[in-house]
């Protein structure tokens, strides 16, 4: 510690001391006599250069007008055209100690200038830098150019037609007049619009450099510079037809650009090259050859996909604007093409995404990651065109909501008319379909879900047009609500396969409240018809229930059901297309059940063909085996306001009248109970009806014809007449009366039947009937009933003989008829 504090205190003292000596020494008079002999210098110096720059101008005034010779002479000499100066100037000091002479008013134009009037070359002021010992040596040596508030028009027409063939070809081994031998070493623009037109190629480039300078090294037969460039790209269109690149950007930074005269060609790279306001790494080649003009470009950049599409030309910015990015990604470009050729060049551009959001036309794909690659000319040889062009997707994965897919690859055809095709596939919990699914239509719990789809179809301004899947979908033990129907399916289980052909659902399991239904289905032409004619979609259904309850079955097509609030629908909500589907489709639905009940009716081995056409529900074949016997019926359901209507015929073959009837509730009848009557009853039958929502029938809708057939029927207990029968025949049983014929036709409208030809023959008397009944007011039967004990009649075989005798002896003619809401029997006093 001592040491170092000893060394530490000996410098400072060195330090003190010398500062004390060099302050002395800058009082001594040896250092005053240095600093005026370096004053005497520079002025001397000054001197020299005003007197040099002064003797310049003399000579420039005195010699002006053979330096004008001189230098029109070293441009004639190599020029074949016409050039125009207005007047040369001298620059004073400028350039010193070379000659800076200032060309105002120059233009330049070729000898075809009257058939394109494009002029090459026009500017307000041209500086050159001429070298002084070559002046007096009657030398013009150029190092130095600088061009300010020009126009430098390059042209090639239709026809071929050019206005850059104005240098004349050197003749090998000739000496120019002017014996330079010089290049120009530095080159200056400033405030000069850049123009080259190629109307045969369809390429326009127009620039307005800002600022440009280059300094150029030369080598032996190589040269090389590092160029700063600043300039407004106004257009930079390789393909007119197709749009500009970097259109009105500013681009600035620092070229280096190099010439080989071995390869004939120049290169040119940049680092950090500003576009705009983003940074590019460019490496680019130019020929130089006489007959072609090659080139490629190499572009990298770390960019966000909005700011990228801003520096493309509209044919590819307005078909990529659909989507976006939302961080920068990694982009690397080449473009290879020839100056000399028509058409565009070959654009390929490649990137790598990594756990990205991407934003497309139906809503935001979240941890996207996915490799890419674009060219405009994927079959080589087929030319660089929007018809060649092709989108490359590898190892695309992400989430579209919460749902996971992967694309391991994915191909985007044809511009003009676009193809996409690649392979889906996707496993996932079915209730993250609430994410994508109207709640309102659709809510799924439970379950899961996998896909595998190979897909190929048609893309017209952004929409699927054609489209071809084939693969598999399966869903086990899910649970669905659908709201329009308020219908809840649980442990539904589904397995979709996708052909050329049709839609082909292999399996479709679940239950609801009360069924439990399996399904196998077909539908032709599936997606297509899903994207571009739902209305014509025709679904096949095979329907076995081991239990249906026909009530509720009927409610889902007659409620009225809610469709899914548009309100909250948001634009990448497709619950309104999967609704519209669903509403316009129509089925064909083959059923059968082993059991099934409408109400208390019930039924075994159903079977029948529904089809749901055009918001109708229509029955053909059905047949039922109920209350002993079989039930066959047609029929159809058709929405009616807020109703529906209905129709059916029905034909009923020996089934149990008291079971039957009690199914059924009597039919709204309160006149008799069914158990009433027995035997089997036999019936054909024509109606129509309202059913309101839910199923139930609306009270007094019926209208139609019946006709029925009861055999082995009797009459039990029946009030009416175990009424009449204690004073009219009391010595027959009228408390159990068997039928030997029981029928008659019907004839409803509403409340009212019309009976026709009710017959009855029973046991204890025979019965013809009428008239008139209602359900509720306004009964009017006439009866005939004669007072003969059938018994007497009962062996005869002879049906006429039988029928002769029917009505001998007393007859009584009855009025049965509504009085005040209750059935009074009276006399018919008017009977025939």
């Amino acid at each position: 510690m001592f040491l170092a504090t000893f060394i530490l205190n000996s410098k400072r003292v060195r330090m003190n001391q010398f500062y004390q000596s060099t302050k002395t020494y800058f009082k001594t008079i040896n250092f005053r006599k240095i600093i005026k002999k370096i004053g005497f210098l520079f002025l001397g110096i000054v001197m020299l250069l005003l007197i040099t720059s002064v003797v310049l101008s003399v000579y420039f005034k005195n010699h002006k007008a053979e330096i004008i010779t001189q230098i029109n002479a070293k441009i004639n000499e190599s020029i074949s055209g016409t050039v125009g100066i207005r007047d040369i100037n001298y620059k004073f000091l400028k350039g010193f100690p070379n000659m800076t002479l200032a060309l105002s008013q120059v233009e330049l134009k070729d000898s075809l200038w009257s058939f394109h009037k494009r002029t090459l070359l026009k500017a307000e002021q041209i500086e050159i830098r001429v070298n002084v010992l070559g002046l007096l040596s009657n030398e013009i040596n150029i190092d130095k150019i600088e061009i300010q508030q020009a126009t430098l028009h390059l042209f090639k027409g239709k026809n071929g037609i050019i206005n850059t063939a104005i240098f004349k070809p050197q003749l090998k081994g000739a000496k120019s007049k002017s014996s330079t031998t010089s290049s120009i070493n530095e080159i200056v623009l400033d405030q000069v619009h850049f123009i080259s037109e190629n109307q045969l190629g369809n390429k326009l480039f127009d620039f307005n450099i800002l600022s440009l300078q280059s300094k150029i090294d030369f080598g032996d037969d190589d040269w090389h510079t590092k160029l700063y460039v600043k300039t407004l790209a106004k257009n930079m269109a390789f393909n007119t037809q197709r749009g500009s690149f970097i259109k009105d950007k500013i681009v600035e930074g620092i070229l280096v650009v190099d010439f080989s005269k071995q390869k004939n060609q120049i290169s040119v790279a940049a680092e950090n090259l500003e576009i705009g306001k983003e940074r590019f790494d460019i490496n680019a080649h130019f020929s130089l050859d006489k007959k072609k003009s090659p080139f490629d470009i190499a572009i990298t950049t770390t960019i966000l996909w909005k700011d990228a599409s801003a520096l493309l030309s509209d044919n590819i910015s307005r078909r990529i604007n659909q989507f976006d990015l939302k961080k920068p990604i990694n982009v690397g470009c080449t473009i290879i093409g020839d100056m000399s050729e028509t058409g565009d060049p070959e654009i390929v551009v490649t990137t790598k995404i990594k756990n990205n959001e991407l934003k497309i036309p139906d809503g935001i794909i979240s941890d996207c990651s996915f490799e890419a690659s674009f060219t405009n000319q994927y079959e080589k040889g087929a030319g660089c065109n929007d018809v060649n062009s092709t989108i490359t997707l590898t190892n695309l994965s992400g989430k579209y909501k919460t749902i996971p897919f992967t694309i391991p690859i994915g191909i985007i055809s044809n511009f003009e008319k676009t193809t996409a095709a690649g392979s889906f596939k996707s496993d996932f919990p079915v209730s993250r379909l609430n994410e994508i699914v109207n709640k309102d239509l659709m809510h799924f719990s439970d379950g899961q879900a996998k896909v595998n789809l190979d897909f190929k179809f048609d893309i017209l301004d952004l929409k699927i047009q054609k489209p071809l899947f084939t693969g598999n979908v399966t869903v086990k033990n899910a649970t669905v609500n659908y709201g329009p129907r308020n219908l809840t399916f649980v442990k539904t289980e589904i397995q979709l396969d996708f052909t050329e052909q049709a839609l082909l659902i292999k399996k479709i399991n679940f239950k609801d409240r009360r069924n439990t239904v399996f399904m196998e289905g077909k539908i032709d032409n599936f997606l297509t018809l899903y994207y571009e004619n739902p209305e014509k979609m025709l679904i096949n259904w095979d329907i076995y229930a081991t239990f249906l309850d026909v009530k509720q079955f009927v409610g889902v097509f007659t409620s009225s059901g809610q469709k899914a609030s548009k309100k909250q629908r948001k634009k990448d909500d497709f619950s309104g297309g999967l609704y519209s589907v669903i509403d316009k489709c129509q089925m064909v639905l083959n059923l059968k059940a082993d059991k099934m009940t409408y109400n208390k009716f019930e039924a075994t081995n159903a079977k029948a063909t529904i089809l749901l056409l055009n918001n109708k529900l229509i029955i053909k074949n059905g047949w039922v085996q109920s209350s002993g016997g079989i039930i066959s019926f047609d029929g159809q359901l058709a929405p009616y306001g807020d109703n529906f209507l209905w129709e059916s015929s029905a034909k009923i073959n020996r089934v149990d009248i008291s079971h039957f009837l009690t199914s059924w509730n009597n039919f709204g009848i309160q006149s008799f109970k069914p158990r009433n009557i027995k035997g089997f009853l036999t019936a054909s039958a024509s109606l129509k009806g309202t059913l309101l929502s839910g199923g139930q029938l609306k009270t007094n809708s019926l209208s139609g014809a019946a006709k029925f057939d009861v055999s082995q029927g009797a009459l039990v207990n029946f009030e009416p007449i175990t009424n009449i029968g204690k004073f009219a025949f009391p010595f027959r049983d009228v408390n159990d009366i068997v039928f030997k014929d029981l029928s008659g036709n019907f004839k409803i409208n509403g409340d009212l039947v019309d009976v026709n030809d009710l017959k009855v023959s029973s046991s204890v008397l025979n019965l013809d009937v009428n008239g008139v009944y209602s359900y509720n007011r306004g009964t009017n039967l006439a009866m005939t009933i004669p007072l003969r004990d059938p018994k007497k009649d009962e062996f005869i075989i002879n049906k006429i003989e039988r029928a002769a005798n029917r009505n001998k002896g007393i007859v009584l003619h009855l009025m049965a008829v509504d009085v005040d809401g209750k059935i009074k029997i009276k006399w018919n006093k008017n009977h025939e």
